[in-house]
């Protein structure tokens, strides 16, 4: 990025002061996620309704997986006190055959019953299964037809976000929502909504059945449920602010060593290896600590449930052989009430994890209906129109234009460029150079006067049509994962090979290309590493040639290559911007000393305008940059 923007980006307006850095999915921290610091939604009550909205189209489907969820639990409860009765059976001619009267009663075995009662335990624990099969299935169509709905919803509206946006986001926090938090959202639809249903309804369901077999025991085993609640409660708050702590470390960590790996060559230079690697331990170390304790505390979770679970099975035992002797319940009763206390615990962990889970859902739902709810570009008029071609006159009428309203930074600029000149803008970092050709480009809207093209103003043509009559290189690059091929034919839709080629002979990169093992189908890697920067920057300039624009913008275009290669490029770009209209931002003077019109700008404002030899005449500002430039390149060079 050039000095110039970063200095322009500083007066923009920012989303957030305060940015949350997200480790990758690959971490190895691990815990129950209640027991993790989730971060809260600011606005329950309308994040909770737009999230609704996603889901009202498939709310008959939702009430079918609940309605299976509901049936399955209830089959799988209902199996404990069924095979009770086996465990009855056994008992009781067990008992019998151990009497001195076993001789004269009845005390053969009955396996015929037994067996019944096994197979029907056996058909609801299936059933149940198959509910449960059948309602994962329907929930997982559902889900991703969410999703999909949201991910397309968010790609559409990025695409109708104004350039203001991407100023005042980092790209990491936008990927972030569109990645990070949409499959959050994804999961917990996916798996926590029937849970939860699943976990309450097991909750009553045990408490119910518990209930019919023995009122005393049932209030017996609810001794356990107060403690299991403190426990779940305690442990969650107390390790929330060592996770949230091991986060933030977490994050620390992450951006330095991003810093330090991405400078690593001035970290070398400066010698400043020890200090760094002095400053990653600190860190390391405050993530070391936090992280020993979130982790420890969320550790002790399961050993002090299945403590509390193993004080009701207690309970149960005891409590069940005293009324076993008084004969007020049977053994399997007892057995059945061993196996619900077992599970009584499970499902309040389940409902609490959970509870927590949605909280942390519904912050990663609000961060993506914050992009949704931003404000797009200013639309088209609806008589907007469409220009077939485009002569290239420009004109600026009174132009007035801020980032920020308290800032002014362009007001009443005047600039008239007739067709197929070469027009340079030159000026001190944040004169408002790049910022220009913005306004013109219409990525930002004007605040006063007019921008007109061939005498029509800009916002009565509509955007696509007016920016498909430019053409842009940009100092800082972009090309996408793919062949050389296909980024270089990204500037014009069913481009030929000969015309492809053409312009990357144009570009003076063919030989280049051809210098390649796989020639134009090398594969470019997303952060285009096999390639050099002055050979990225040939190839968008090939892209540039091969869209024929009508208006050409050069922001520094030759920046990054040597300068044999510049001088070739300067010899093409002269050709190509014969018959066009040409933008040229220049930090190097000597590039534009043939442009037709240089245009001077300094806090906003055009403060000198000439051709080169004239405004050196004028010995003003312009004459002081040029010496200040020569003269460092005369002390270069000596």
């Amino acid at each position: 990025m050039s000095e110039e923007r970063r200095t322009e980006q500083q007066t923009r307006p920012a989303a957030s002061d305060k940015k949350t850095v997200r480790p990758g999915r690959g971490g190895g921290f691990g815990g129950p996620a209640f027991a993790r610091g989730g971060e809260k939604p600011k606005d329950l009550k309308n994040t909770t309704r737009k999230l609704l909205k996603y889901l009202k189209p498939h709310i008959i489907g939702i009430v079918i997986v609940f309605a299976l969820t509901i049936v399955a639990t209830i089959l799988t409860i209902k199996a404990p006190k069924i095979l009770g009765q086996a465990t009855t059976e056994i008992f009781r001619v067990v008992m019998l055959r151990n009497t001195p009267l076993a001789g004269f009663l009845k005390t053969k075995m009955d396996f015929e019953k037994i067996f019944g009662i096994l197979l029907n335990v056996g058909i609801l624990y299936s059933v149940a299964a198959l509910l449960n099969f059948l309602q994962g299935y329907l929930m997982s169509g559902i889900t991703q037809n969410v999703v999909r709905k949201m991910r397309e919803d968010i790609n559409n509206k990025l695409e109708r976000l104004p350039l203001k946006f991407y100023d005042g986001h980092s790209h990491g926090d936008v990927i972030s929502r569109v990645t990070n938090d949409v499959d959050l959202i994804s999961n917990t639809l996916q798996q926590s909504l029937t849970q939860f249903i699943s976990g309450i309804v097991t909750i009553i369901g045990i408490t119910y059945m518990m209930i019919t077999i023995n009122l005393n025991l049932t209030l017996l085993t609810l001794i356990t449920l107060p403690m299991s609640a403190f426990v779940t409660v305690f442990i969650a708050k107390k390790s929330q602010k060592y996770f949230a702590a091991q986060q933030r470390y977490l994050g620390e960590l992450t951006g330095r060593a991003e810093e330090v790996y991405g400078g690593f060559l001035a970290v070398k230079t400066y010698g400043r290896e020890k200090d760094e690697i002095q400053r990653f331990r600190e860190i390391n170390e405050k993530l070391y600590k936090e992280s020993r304790k979130a982790q420890f505390i969320t550790g002790i979770i399961m050993p002090v449930m299945n403590f509390i679970g193993n004080l009701g099975y207690i309970i149960v035992a005891v409590g069940g052989g005293v009324l076993v002797t008084k004969k007020a319940i049977t053994v399997g009763d007892v057995q059945a009430f061993i196996q619900y206390s077992r599970q009584f615990n499970q499902p309040i962990v389940q409902i609490a994890n959970i509870v927590n889970m949605i909280q942390s859902t519904l912050a990663a739902a609000e961060r993506v209906f914050q992009i949704l709810e931003e404000e797009e570009e200013e639309p088209d008029k609806p008589d907007a129109i469409e220009l077939e071609r485009v002569k290239g006159d420009i004109k600026f009428e009174n132009v007035k234009f801020s980032y920020v309203p308290e800032k002014p930074l362009i007001e009443n600029l005047n600039i008239d460029v007739k067709s197929g000149q070469m027009v340079a803008i030159v000026g001190p970092t944040g004169a408002g150079k790049t910022t220009l050709i913005n306004l013109l480009m219409r990525f930002y809207e004007i605040q006063g006067g007019s921008i007109k093209v061939d005498g029509i103003d800009i916002r009565d043509i509509k955007k696509y049509n007016l920016r498909k009559h430019f053409g842009m290189v940009l100092q800082d690059t972009w090309l996408f994962s793919g062949t050389i091929r296909e980024n270089i034919a990204y500037g014009k839709d069913g481009a030929t090979e000969e015309e492809i080629i053409k312009a990357a002979k144009m570009a003076h990169v063919h030989h280049f290309i051809m210098a390649l093992p796989d020639g134009y189908d090398t594969v470019i890697g997303e952060d285009s590493s096999n390639i050099s920067q002055g050979e990225k920057q040939l190839i968008t300039i090939a892209r540039a040639f091969l869209a024929n624009p009508d208006i050409l913008i050069l922001d520094e275009a030759t920046s990054n290559v040597d300068t044999l290669t510049e001088v070739y490029i300067q010899r093409a770009m002269k050709d190509i911007m014969k018959g066009r209209t040409s933008f040229v931002v220049a930090h190097r003077l000597s590039t534009i000393k043939n442009a037709d019109v240089i245009l001077v700008m300094n806090e906003g404002r055009i403060i000198e305008i000439g051709k080169h030899e004239e405004l050196l005449k004028k010995n003003g500002f312009y004459a002081e940059l040029y010496r200040s430039q020569f003269l460092g390149a005369m002390v270069e060079t000596v």
